[in-house]
């Protein structure tokens, strides 16, 4: 690793949450060649008061694994087709992904209506944007003062809004319950086919399917 921003963000990791592994994607560059690199350095960890979370790779260890993620199996399913452009090796503590969009351009994931924000086109570009605001980007504040309060999370689990924050749901702590993070996932699959097509402001019937 020779880009500082990666650098600093491995200094500050928790991990690792997986044996040691030597992880190659045969690409010869770009953000899946430093993914490989970052997870052969430190396979999976935690930063910023586990609000950052990167999966591990391999049968053995804590908290969700890469490829079991990304299978379609675990919670892509959901999205209906939304979600499988996206490689997704990381998230926040409300399970907003970080993933590699077909290879190329790393994105911001929204699991609430599957709509990607393009973050840069290699992981150094990634870490710089969350040290940005690691506040907004790796909800350090989030993760930091729910765990105080509450104790901390198991690598699994992540926080579900009752009500979705793009239906007007508050980042608040009345409004966040601990999840399963892959079950979290499923539940907002629905939501997210519903709203990712709709333009901003338009009216939204969603069924439970009873």
């Amino acid at each position: 690793m020779t880009e500082s921003a990666l650098s600093d963000l491995l200094d500050r990791a928790r991990g690792p949450l997986g044996p040691r592994v030597a992880v190659d994607f045969g690409v010869p560059g770009g953000p899946l060649r430093e993914l490989g690199e970052v997870l052969s350095r430190i396979n999976g960890f935690f930063a910023f008061d586990a609000g950052l979370q990167v999966f591990r790779v391999g049968p053995d260890g804590l908290g969700p694994e890469l490829s079991d993620w990304n299978s379609g199996e675990r919670w892509k399913h959901a999205y209906g087709g939304l979600a499988d452009d996206y490689f997704c090796f990381g998230q926040d503590v409300l399970g907003t992904q970080y993933a590699i969009h077909r290879g190329a351009t790393v994105v911001s994931w929204d699991p609430e209506n599957a709509r990607a924000t393009p973050v840069g086109e290699s992981l150094e570009q990634w870490a710089r944007w969350v040290f940005a605001d690691p506040d907004e980007r790796a909800t350090a504040l989030l993760a930091k003062a729910w765990q105080d309060e509450h104790g901390p999370l198991e690598p699994a689990q992540r926080l579900l809004p009752r009500r979705p924050f793009v239906l007007g749901g508050a980042v608040s702590f009345d409004n966040l319950l601990v999840k399963d993070a892959a079950e979290a996932m499923v539940i907002r699959g629905p939501i997210a086919r519903g709203l990712h097509d709709l333009p901003p402001g338009a009216t939204v019937r969603l069924s439970t399917g009873e």
